[in-house]
Parts: C-alpha cells; structure tokens; sequence
C-alpha cells in the first residue's frame, strides 16, 4: 500500500495533538518523510473544458496532485472532488490518494486526468462557497451535454434557462436564439429552444451566483442527479445498473430506479472475482435474501464499483477518516484499500468555522460579473477565483485562509453599507478600498488546519450552540441534531453600529475618575449577578413546579436560602445604579463631594450583607442534598437533565448554588482596587477601608465552605463527563488537573484525556457514545509513583513515563510548557498520595457500559470482502455534553487545573463591548459576560439568556498591530489559529480590566502565583 498522508481529524482541526506516525515502542522511530523527486506536468481537464498543466512529484501520492489541482483554482470545499482517467485497462478510475501516481499512471504523457465532481451531497445548500456551487453547476451541465443526467422536457428546459441566465444575463429574444444556436446543452436541444426562452424570461434580475442556486435546487430533485451507471446483471440475467450515492446503493432499470439499499440496512459490502455481493442486516419485514449478488463485466469493474462505495459510504457516514488496518505479519486477505480524505463532516466543520478570505473567479462562460449574491453571501463576500497561471509546481502550493461564516457575512452587509468613520490617533494614510485592501493583504495559510467554531447558532446549557435553521446549517446528523462540539459567537440579531461621534460626545459626558469606572464595575457585575440568581429563585423553581419532583424539605432549604439574598442584591444594584446617575449629572458643586463616591455605599450593604451569612454557610447543605435527590429519584434526575439544556441555565446547574460565595470574593477584589486607587486623605477612603475589612472577614468565615463546594462541583460534574467508573465522588478526593495528552502506545501516539486527582491519575478517551462522555481505559494510583522525562528515550517530544505500582505508560504534552505543568502537579499529587497512607480502591467499573473497551481492536477487519457498518456512523452521534470544559480541553488539545477554575471564578466580568470581525468594517456592541473560561454575548444586560458564546481556552490575547489597520484606541484583540476577533472597550480601565480577566483564561498561570494560591487552596 502506498504511503499516506497525515489527514485531519475533528479533534486537530481545535489543536488536538498530531501524531508523529510511531507504530512501534521501538526507541528513536521518527515518522515517515514525504517523497521527493522530480516535479512531473500532468494534464488536468478542468470543469469548464480547459486544460491546465499542473506539477508535482511523480512519486507522491495522489492526494498531492488533487490538492495542487484545488489550490491552483483556490477551491477550498475540494473534498467534493475527484480526478478521474482511463487507465491501461481503458477502464474509467478514480485516482487513488493514498498510492504513489506512479503506481497508478503507468503513461503519464498520454494521460489526461479529468477534474470531476466525486461526492453529491443531499443538498446545495451544504456548499458553502460560491465557488463549489460554480463548479457543481458546470458539473451539471457537463451531465446534460453527455446525455448522463436524463429528464423530462420541462425540467430539461428549465435547467438550460438557469444556465443561459448565468452566462449571458438577462432575456433578450435575438440574444438568446443566437446564444442557443451557438451552444449545445443537450441532445436534441433545437425542439425545446422557445421552452427554454419562456423560461429564461422569468430570471430576470438574477445573478450567475443565484442561477448557479437555482439550477442546483432543480437538479438535485433529478432522479439521476449524481448517478454513474455500473452495468450489471442479477441472479436471473437480468441486465441492470448499479449506482452509488448519498444514502446507499441504487439498483435501476434502463434509467428508471426500481431498488435502494439505504446504508442502515447494508452489512457488509464485498466482491468476488466479478460477483458484487451486497449483505443486509436482518429484518423480518422484507422479502430480500441475506446476500444480494450481482454480476459485472469483469472483475475490475466489479472492484472499481466496490471501491466507489466504500468512499462513498465513509464519506457520508463516518465523523473522521477511517485509520488503516494493521498490516499482516505473514499473510493479507482481501483488498488494503480504504477511504483517505476528509469526511463530509469534517468538511462541514472545517468550512464553517471562518475565516477564509474570499478571492474572485472567473466564470469563463459568463459574460456578466457576479455583482451580487444570494442572501447568504452578501455582494462584498463573493468568492472568486483569479485567473490562472497555465504552470504550477507543487513548492508554490499554498491553502487560502478559512472562509468566513454566513453570519459573519451578514454583519459585513450591514457594516458595508453602514459610513463608519474612522478615527486614528496619529496621521495616517486613509484606508484602501475595501476589495483593494484585501486583496493587497491577503495573507496565504499553507495549513488545513482548522477548527469548528462560525456557524448559525444558538446556546444551550453549558454555552453551547445548537443549530437554528438545519436548512443552513449542514452540520447536522441525519437526526437533525447538531454534531459540532464547540462554537464561537455568531448573533442572529442585526448589528448596532456606533459611530464615533456619538462615542466622543458619549466619552465627553461621563466622570473620568477611576473611583467612578470601579463604581460602574460594581453596577455590571452586580446586573449579571442578579441574573444568575434569578435562574436558581425563579427559573428553576418555575421548572420544578411543573412537576412535583423535589421533596419539600430540599425544596424549603434551597429557595429559603436563595429568596432573601436575591431580594437583599435588587434593592443593593438599585442604589448603586441611583449613585452612578448622581455622579454622571450636572449637580451643584457643594453636593458633589457626596455624590461621588461608592464606599459609603459598599459599606452599609456589607455590613447588611453580614446578616446573610447563615444563609450562605447553608449552600452547602443544599448542594449536596441536591445531588442525593437526583440521585434518588430518577424523576428528579430528568427535570434537572432537562432544565440544563434550557437557555437561561448557560452554567451547569450546581455551578449556580455557588455563585453567592464567589460574589463575596469580587467584592473583595473590587474594595482592593478603590482602597489601592484613593489616597489616605480622599473623603471615600475611610469607608472603602472599612467596607474592605469587613467583607475580608466575611471571606475568611465562609473560604472553608467555598473550597468544599468548588471540590464537590467539579466532582459531581466529572462525574457526567465520564463513563466506565465507579465512586469517583468519594470523602476525601480532590480534583487537581484535566487536559490533553498523546499517549504511547503500540498504535502510536493516541489522543487521550488525563484527569488528575489527589490519590489517581485516570485516562479516557473520547466515547462514541450517544451522551459524548469520555470513556474510561485505566487508572494509576498515585501511590510509589514515579515520574520521569523521556524524550531521549522515545523520540518523542515533551515526553514523561509514569510508572505505578504494576503498570507504566508513556505520554507527551502538547508543549515544554504544559508537561511541566502536568509533571509538578502530578508530583504534588504523589506527595499527597503517600501522605493519605496508602493505594486507593478500585474506581473502573466492573462491566464497561459500552461492553469492550476502547483500546481493543475491532473484531472484523474491513476488506475486499468486508466493509461492516461504522460505528462512527453519524446517526449514533448526540450533541449532550459536548460543549463542557472537558471537551474544550481536548478539541484545544491543553489542560486547566483546580487553581486555573478559582483563578476564573474570581476574575469575573459584565459590561459592554464592542465587536469586530477580522473582514468587517462595523462595530457591533454587545453586552459580555465573562466567566468559566468563555466569553457569552448577550444583546443587551435585559436578556435572560446569551446569544452565542466563545470558550477561550487556546485563545491568544494581544494588541492590535498597526498593519491591521485598527484605528482605534482601547482595542484588544482574541486570536486562535485563523479566528481572529477584535473588541473595544469604552476607557482606558475597562480595557485593561477585560485584558487582566481574559489573560486569567487564555494564559497559563505562573508557577509562583499557582503555589502562593495552594497555601489557601484546598490541597
């Protein structure tokens, strides 16, 4: 078998780790380098007729030349297409991605390969570039020409009309006849030229982007849209066609389909010698045989048709590219092929997660330019292609960045059409054209990597999205369920764009005084504090009395706790709201000493707040009666179950008993910052002073309660994040560290999730399971263990063994950085371990729910004789919990520990932003919240639940640099591979306050602030 090409999976496409290709523990085995050699010139037939020349090593794998065919047209959706030719045996094949050329062409001078569409999806509008539409359109044209895609008269003539309105525009009589009289789209095509005209004159108005739309929307509901017949006969000799497609195998007569064998119902798929053997899955309602056969011309026909199915099913069907099979020690049985290329799936994810700069094409045909596109991709977003050079080597081979979202391209619509004026705080060169600018710097990515993020979204529980329109959003199971684990913000709300001389006169209005900005914090955090009590006092308690499901006892302890702290906050926020409108207006100058000023204020509320304290040392009590109800009554369970996944309750449920607790500390921090910013004679020091001491007093009483409460939660919430476990919530255990890493193994290095408490060190992998937990495959206790580098050892870098009592394993971290981190604190781990006295119970679970573990091998090989249905098949798949820390950490292939979580629970942040995409113009202004590692966007403070969310964990922070062309002051700017969003603040404090939070979740916590933090921490 040829040498194959590392291809992305789900997880690398968020900065999961790439495996070097070790396939053996054998010490010093480096991966595999690609071939080189001399560049050879083949000749590509392209979709609209032209040939081109293209250039790349005759010894590299097919996949080489197919990408160097997609970067020469700047095709980013390329996984839709194939290269086909005529081999020696003048049989029609595919080009194989993974064998050499070499060893497919045997005559590379007299080859033609042709540039074709390979994969149909179910529906155009999974094609998110106007491009791949382009291209799919001159694909079925092509069809008609050749007589393949045959239909009535009428939809013949309506196809034909969409055609001739992209190529030459608008009606007009003497225009068309001549056009039509110049170009043949079909046999026979002179009887139905006045059909064709008739419609044709109904398109007015429309753009070649909107033809190619339409002509697609006809196409696709053609009964042999997509279809290449494979002659065959059937037990009885009777002659056939056999087809792939989408859905399954398609059996017709003529051209009349009279059979389809969907994928759920297929077994197993094979071929021997010319016989096409087909093998359902049992069902007593059908009155097929077990095994279907089929006879072909030869037994090359029959492998070349086997070969399609197999791409198509793992193309349609499976999450990621399927892993090859381990090769024989003696003997090989059946075909090695397989599937190599991104899944739909992955091209889905991949395509729309942004950030792809659009380039023009050329439409060779056409004798109109694409002014304007569908709805969906707004005039200025237009993907065109520039015109190509006829030679290409494959060094000169680069990847366009990610192609924006359909949301983001809305908002660009709005802001293009919006006169924003820019203000620079030094002399500058005025701003290019907006195409010329990004033209001239369009920045080249020579990587496919990508990751899920820009879609049309929703929230759900835990900051998740969910899709809004399955219509345009392709990434979806067959369910209709959203199978992306991970989002960034897209709000369906239109912009709000501000200009900058309502900003001056906005700035020139309020104080400038630092003691006010700190007043103004203490209002926005306060707004989203009252909001998150108002999930658990009246959401939550509106959902429990739809059903009664909680015992009253709990019931009475919960909201008599929760009711009087939520009363005693509405009537705080309204006073400090009534200060700010005092110091923010025209009073007389006698008063003005009185009015502005916060800590008298914050003092009277603290000390009211004191009167509260039984009520919160009781949240604890409440949190863990909680979870033994749940645990009690199954009924319970689900309206908790269900209540997570309504909107309002963005958090995990028990993450909102919490929350008064971790209030008292923002006060704390927020009474440092006054204390720190007003001198000793400044008339508010003195209560700010006061105020400080007495809330310091209430955070010492109540640290001890808060630390078991953080403990627990985190817990209970591992707990629903892993399966194939027993007592994992037990006295005593404290969570330390969870995150990412590769572990060694004879497969090579593999992706699995470590979870790190005080006595084990547990790894998982990611489950197939239909809740996305993560699967147990083992545990280490922490006690006699020992940790040492061994990069040297193994070749591979960042590299530790832990060796336990009766076990040892090998893993890598993704960086110097993040093995450091895991190797101190699982020593700090071992240290606690040997001092609590001894090995620790046993944790796995005796009988794994998804029966075999995850490390063994599937029973059935795939081969030629063989090709079982997936279990990764997409319909297995649910969107439930795919979206917690958990999953961040290992799609953004890093860690976060117990002190990173209070680092972020302590560093929580409220107020206006404004928001700007990398490729637009306008500013859109957005009510933020920070807190769980993620940034949630609201419309407005009015809202009762986000808009869409962004997890920060991988995010880089930074300034914008002048080349970027922001012409802004109080900028920062979140960058993640190819994600880039800015957002500006109002003043110099806000800035520097959401730059100081988000560095809390975006940088890793020094080792001095981690072990001045452990003192106080639980452990």
């Amino acid at each position: 078998m040829g040498e194959s090409e590392h291809q992305q999976t789900a997880g690398s496409r968020l900065g999961a780790p790439e495996s070097g290709g070790i396939s053996t523990l054998e010490h010093g085995i480096k991966p595999p380098t690609s071939p080189q050699g001399k560049s050879f010139p083949f000749k590509i037939q392209m979709l609209d007729d032209t040939q081109e020349t293209i250039e790349v090593p005759i010894r590299a794998p097919g996949k080489a030349l197919l990408d160097a065919v997609c970067n020469h047209l700047n095709l980013v959706e390329g996984d839709y297409f194939g290269l086909e030719f005529l081999d020696h045996r003048k049989i029609m094949v595919w080009l194989d991605l993974i064998k050499p050329i070499v060893k497919q062409i045997r005559r590379p001078k007299n080859v033609v390969l042709k540039f074709v569409v390979k994969f149909f999806p179910p529906d155009h509008t999974q094609l998110q570039e106007e491009l791949t539409r382009y291209l799919f359109a001159l694909q079925v044209k092509q069809d008609l020409v050749q007589g393949r895609l045959i239909c009535n008269e009428s939809s013949a003539a309506l196809l034909i009309s969409h055609i001739v309105q992209s190529e030459i525009g608008d009606f007009d009589e003497s225009v068309d006849r001549e056009h039509l009289s110049k170009n043949t789209y079909m046999p026979q095509q002179e009887e139905l030229e006045d059909k064709i005209m008739e419609f044709h004159r109904n398109h007015f108005g429309q753009t070649p982007a909107e033809s190619d739309f339409q002509l697609l929307e006809i196409a696709r509901r053609l009964e042999l849209y997509g279809v290449r017949l494979h002659p065959a006969k059937d037990r009885e000799g009777t002659k056939i066609n056999l087809a792939v497609a989408n859905t399954g195998i398609l059996v017709f007569q003529g051209h009349t389909k009279i059979n389809a064998f969907n994928w759920a119902k297929v077994r197993k798929l094979s071929f021997k010698r010319k016989r096409f053997l087909i093998k359902l899955r049992p069902d007593s309602n059908s009155s097929y045989q077990d095994t279907l056969e089929f006879m072909m011309a030869s037994r090359d026909f029959c492998k070349s048709f086997w070969k399609i199915c197999v791409e198509y099913h793992a193309f349609f069907r499976l999450f990621e590219e399927p892993k090859p099979k381990p090769k024989p020690v003696l003997f090989s049985r059946g075909s090695s092929f397989r599937f190599s290329g991104r899944t739909q799936k992955q091209v889905l994810d991949y395509v729309k997660e942004g950030g792809h700069k659009k380039v023009q094409f050329e439409r060779k045909h056409s004798k109109m330019c694409s002014i304007r596109s569908l709805t969906i991709h707004p005039p200025d977003q237009i993907p065109e292609v520039p015109k190509e050079s006829s030679n290409i080597t494959l060094t000169q081979i680069t990847q366009p960045d990610e192609i924006q979202s359909l949301k983001q391209q809305k908002e660009d619509k709005v802001a293009a059409d919006t006169s924003v004026q820019r203000k620079s705080p030094s002399p500058k060169k005025s701003p290019l054209d907006r195409r010329a600018q990004e033209a001239a710097t369009l920045k080249i990515d020579g990587s496919l990597t990508g990751s899920p993020h820009l879609s049309e979204l929703s929230i759900n529980s835990q900051g998740g999205m969910i899709g809004l329109n399955s219509s345009l959003s392709p990434n979806l199971s067959p369910d209709g369920k959203s199978s992306s684990p991970l989002i960034s913000p897209l709000l369906n709300e239109p912009v709000c764009i501000r200009t900058d001389d309502e900003e001056d006169s906005r700035k020139k209005r309020c104080p400038t005084d630092k003691a006010y900005f700190i007043a103004k914090e203490v209002s926005t955090t306060e707004c989203t504090y009252l909001k998150d009590l108002e999930v658990i006092t009246t959401w939550f308690l509106k959902a429990l009395n739809k059903d009664d499901s909680m015992p009253e006892s709990l019931k009475t302890l919960m909201f008599s706790n929760f009711e009087p702290i939520h009363k005693f906050h509405t009537a705080f926020l309204k006073e400090v709201d009534q200060r700010l409108a005092l110091w923010e207006g025209r009073s007389n100058s006698y008063m003005k000493s009185e009015n502005q000023k916060i800590g008298d204020i914050m003092l009277k509320n603290i000390q009211g707040m004191k009167q509260l304290t039984s009520n919160l040392q009781k949240h604890y009590e409440a949190l863990m009666e909680l979870e033994k109800a749940i645990k009690a009554s199954r009924k319970l369970e689900i309206v908790c179950r269900d209540f997570e996944q309504e909107k309002v309750c963005y958090l995990p449920l028990n993450s909102f008993l919490i929350q008064p607790l971790h209030r008292l500390m923002h006060y704390k921090q927020i009474m440092e910052r006054l204390c720190k910013h007003y001198s000793p004679n400044h008339p508010d020091f003195r209560d700010s002073r006061a105020a400080l001491a007495e809330i310091s007093e209430m955070v010492a009483q109540l640290h001890g309660t808060m630390i078991k409460m953080e403990n627990f939660q985190k817990l209970q919430e591992l707990r629903k994040d892993l399966t194939g476990i027993d007592n994992l919530v037990i006295p005593g255990r404290e969570f330390i560290r969870l995150g990412s890493l590769s572990k060694l193994s004879g497969k090579g290095l593999q992706q699995r999730m470590f979870f790190l408490f005080n006595d084990v060190l547990l790894y998982t992998s990611r489950g197939l399971t239909s809740s996305n937990q993560f699967k147990v495959h083992g545990q280490l206790p922490l006690y006699n263990m020992t940790v040492e580098e061994s990069e040297e050892e193994w070749g591979v870098p960042h590299c530790l063994t832990l060796r336990s009592q009766n076990q040892a394993i090998v893993v890598a971290a993704s960086s110097r950085s993040e093995m450091e981190k895991w190797r101190e604190d699982i020593q700090m781990a071992i240290s606690l371990a040997e001092k609590s006295g001894g090995p620790i119970p046993e944790l796995l679970a005796s009988s794994p729910p998804d029966g075999k573990s995850p490390e063994e091998g599937p029973a059935d090989q795939e081969s030629e004789d063989d090709l079982s249905s997936s279990r990764t098949s997409l319909e297995r798949q649910s969107p439930h919990r795919g979206n917690t820390t958990v999953h961040v950490c290992w799609h953004r292939n890093t860690s976060v520990s117990m002190i990173d979580f209070s680092f972020a629970v302590e560093n929580q942040l409220s107020g206006n932003l404004l928001r700007k995409f990398k490729n637009s113009n306008g500013w859109q202004k957005l009510w933020v919240v920070f807190t769980n590692f993620c940034l949630f966007f609201y419309k407005s403070h009015q809202d009762n639940h986000p808009l869409a969310s962004l997890p920060l964990l991988g995010y880089s922070l930074t300034i914008p640099s002048e080349s970027e062309n922001i012409h802004k002051d109080y900028v920062f700017k979140l960058h993640f591979k190819s994600h880039v969003y800015y957002f500006r603040a109002e003043n110099e404090y806000t800035f520097e306050r959401w730059m100081e939070v988000i560095r809390s979740a975006t940088d890793s916590a020094c080792r001095s602030r981690l072990l001045s933090h452990r003192e106080t921490h639980m452990y």
